[in-house]
């Protein structure tokens, strides 16, 4: 099985494994319990039989329920970098980038609110955090040891805020926000 994958002027064949396919199915699963129980309840059996997967499976891939979700930022986050092959070198390039960023949350404005319900943000701040680090890490950016954390807490807090708003300002006005925080000409 394929999905086809249209990114600006280009369309991509992706081959997904039946691996993938069934991580995709247990995420599936634990955002519909999600969305009908409350997280603390919901047992890696239920998840597995919702998806359609032995209890083996789900453990195959994951060791826990937080593990899905970590698995899902992960996801979109490779997509996202897989859409966006350019480094930013100007302040037009970042307000660009941030619209992405934010479009994409937007887009997936419904698993961020059954996370935000299950109390569960702190995995998300987390995940930000480790990505932060490592961007740093791998551009060889100097500075503070603590500035990835700023930028991470800076897009966690921005985002959680928009959601508590229904996302209701466009991704452009908020990206325009961010990046004048923080860029300096």
């Amino acid at each position: 099985m394929s999905r086809r994958m249209i990114h600006k002027r280009r369309i991509c064949i992706v081959e997904y494994s039946p691996e993938e396919y069934s991580r995709h199915y247990i995420v599936q699963a634990l955002f519909k319990l999600m969305s009908e129980y409350e997280y603390e309840k919901i047992k890696v059996t239920d998840v597995a039989m919702k998806a359609g997967v032995g209890r083996a499976t789900f453990y195959r891939y994951f060791k826990t329920k937080n593990e899905v979700l970590i698995y899902y930022f992960e996801h979109y986050r490779k997509e996202f970098e897989f859409a966006r092959r350019f480094y930013p070198r100007c302040k037009e390039d970042y307000v660009a980038v941030a619209e992405s960023v934010f479009t994409m949350f937007k887009e997936h404005k419904d698993a961020f609110v059954l996370i935000r319900k299950a109390r569960l943000e702190y995995i998300y701040l987390d995940y930000l955090n480790r990505q932060f680090a490592k961007m740093f890490r791998r551009e060889g950016r100097e500075g503070s040891d603590y500035l990835p954390y700023i930028y991470a807490g800076m897009l966690f807090n921005i985002s959680m805020g928009w959601l508590d708003n229904d996302c209701a300002e466009h991704p452009a006005a908020l990206a325009e926000t961010v990046v004048n925080a923080i860029y300096w000409e």
